[in-house]
């Protein structure tokens, strides 16, 4: 294994707010909300209105209202008005499926939960009242919008990593009474149905908020000394405008698996107690968090989705938003099998399959870049020359009932892999990552579409066999990607596009049938880039320590660690990728992800 740079990867990175702006905490928050309120009542009495996302501790949010607001009514909307958990599970039963990973994405908006004749009549009753009034719960805004006078709006917004450390902690679905359900029954429930349908709303807010609340630091799955933050809805608006004009990194979250190694425990200077870490999202906006930092230090940590909903011009830049909407379309993440296992033999899904079948518009395609390898180290890599096609699907059956363990080396290729390798996976190909691999997957991103073909005879970490989908896997497999097409197309593609003799620059994917295009560059002191009018995430694969700079002063100097992903917005344009003052690595290597064709005056 190669000797590699330790412990200085930021586990909490920031994002500065305004420079005037302060986050709030305690009855003064509160207070101040209920002030915003009062001054648009005018005369009548004031209307407050808390809109929760879904996983919100909601009897915690209103008894910290309660205390600080003694003279307020608190009304619950969700108790009020929702519809029966079980008329809500029918209308989203051909969403939520059967299955136990995978549904299909809903369309659906937050009226759907409702009850609209009890709506009607609570905003009635909210209107005719004499007493300052908390409208609290997801979705509350359906009832302020039917009032008749100006309301304050709080939005107590939460990150889907934090309800996912909730749910496996026992908290339900919305509403849904399963707090002991299987885990991935709850991921899909939230995936599928809940979080589409609350990103939707919360859009429908974000113009209009007066105020945003950390609720992920509000009943916290686990607790930190971090008090609950509020800040104004100019701070935010404004601090995630500032944010998309200049390089960011997004909160990474570290996950334990059954295949998982120690290469980020003891590089990424991890809990030392943990038996294993086998993920690390060190760029799914979907899932991450934006620290947001005042100037006393005090933080308030919202949905790294917000930026993508709220400046997707910005962030992604004009032609990428065109193709994706806001949405961001690009992920980076870790998976360590050092001193680990295998990871499942697997395959994604066809564009035309994932569409068709679970609602998505584009597929998982995806890519090993080999942050780091042990002398033993392969990956697995599309079929060999030849295979019987029906032998092996026979052979793969055979094992998922326990009669024979599969015998992969049969039917699929193993390369040696080695550090800076970079194997390329679109849609249909078999692969899997072996043991002693540090690999950086850079990818498209969707994540939960893996059909896994066998397991290697193993159990999940809750005792559970994982999930095996040979019948969805059968529909995607790419037979024709054998041995030599693999090795040609998928193996260490690598094209030197620029050498000046400090800098070289290299082409190492993604395949033309993958629409990330990566670029690779090798530096001793500097390196330039511009986005070009689309985002880039890039990762620093090789050296201790840069600097992103802007050539213009645009933005303040943004120091990056090994093996740190960041993004830099696509309004940012020309940026430098330099060694710092601290710097002691001789060399520095970065790889770049953006989106084919999306360049200012590409074709």
């Amino acid at each position: 294994m190669s000797t590699v740079p330790t412990g200085q990867y930021d586990k909490r990175p920031t994002v500065p707010l305004p420079a005037d702006a302060r986050v709030l905490t305690g009855q003064d928050a509160w207070v101040r909300a209920a002030e915003a309120a009062a001054a648009k009542a005018g005369e009548r009495a004031p209307r407050l209105v808390v809109d929760a996302y879904p996983g919100a501790d909601l009897p915690l949010i209103a008894k910290l209202i309660a205390d600080a607001l003694p003279d307020w009514k608190i009304v619950d909307v969700e108790e009020a008005a929702a519809l029966p958990i079980e008329q809500i599970e029918a209308r989203f039963a051909d969403n939520l499926t059967e299955d136990r990973v995978f549904g299909v994405l809903s369309h659906a908006t937050v009226d759907a939960f409702y009850d609209a004749e009890r709506l009607a009549k609570l905003a009635v009753e909210v209107d005719g009242a004499d007493r300052p009034t908390v409208l609290l719960g997801w979705g509350a805004d359906l009832v302020a919008r039917r009032l008749t006078s100006p309301y304050a709006i709080v939005l107590a917004d939460m990150a889907r990593w934090e309800i996912q450390l909730r749910q496996r902690n026992g908290a339900p679905n919305w509403r849904a009474g399963n707090p002991g359900e299987d885990r991935l029954r709850k991921y899909k429930r939230g995936f599928f149905v809940e979080w589409r349908v609350a990103d939707r709303h919360k859009r429908t807010l974000f113009d209009r908020l007066d105020f945003v609340l950390d609720a992920n630091a509000i009943g916290a799955a686990e607790p930190g000394s971090r008090a609950p933050g509020m800040i104004d809805g100019d701070a935010f608006r404004t601090g995630l405008a500032d944010a998309a004009k200049a390089p960011l990194r997004v909160v990474p979250f570290f996950d334990p698996g059954v295949w998982g190694g120690q290469w980020m425990k003891r590089k990424l200077d991890l809990d030392p107690a943990q038996p294993n870490y086998a993920w690390c999202f060190d760029c799914v906006p979907e899932e991450n968090s934006l620290l947001l930092e005042d100037a006393t230090g005090a933080i308030v940590e919202i949905p790294s989705l917000d930026l993508v909903l709220t400046q997707p011009k910005a962030l992604l830049g004009e032609r990428t938003f065109a193709r994706f909407g806001a949405e961001f379309p690009i992920r980076f993440d870790f998976l360590d099998t050092m001193e680990g296992g295998n990871l499942s033999l697997q395959v994604h899904p066809l564009t035309d399959y994932i569409h068709q079948t679970f609602g998505m518009q584009y597929t998982q395609d995806e890519s090993y870049y080999m942050l780091d390898a042990g002398d033993d180290a392969v990956v697995y890599l599309g079929t060999k020359d030849g295979v019987d096609r029906d032998a092996m699907l026979a052979d793969l059956r055979a094992a998922e009932t326990g009669e024979k363990p599969f015998p992969a080396e049969e039917y699929v290729n193993a390369f040696p892999a080695k550090k800076h390798d970079h194997f390329l996976i679109p849609a249909g190909t078999i692969h899997s990552s072996g043991a002693n691999s540090m690999v950086l997957e850079i990818s498209a991103t969707p994540f939960i579409f893996t059909f896994k073909l066998w397991d290697w005879g193993r159990l999940g970490l809750d005792g559970v066999p994982r999930p095996v989908h040979i019948d969805h896997g059968e529909h995607n497999l790419a037979w024709e990607r054998g041995t030599e097409w693999t090795a040609k197309n998928l193996v260490n593609a690598v094209e030197v596009v620029a050498d000046t003799g400090d800098v070289v620059e290299e082409r190492t994917g993604l395949h033309e049938l993958e629409y990330i295009e990566v670029r690779r560059h090798w530096f001793t002191d500097q390196a330039a880039h511009d986005t070009e009018g689309t985002v880039n995430v890039l990762n620093l694969v090789e050296g201790d320590e840069v600097e992103i700079i802007s050539p213009a002063g645009a933005f303040v100097p943004y120091t990056v660690h090994y093996a740190e992903t960041f993004i830099v917005p696509a309004a940012v344009g020309p940026y430098v990728v330099r060694r710092t003052a601290r710097s002691r690595s001789e060399r520095f290597g970065t790889v770049k992800a953006s989106v084919r064709g999306t360049r200012t005056g590409e074709h």
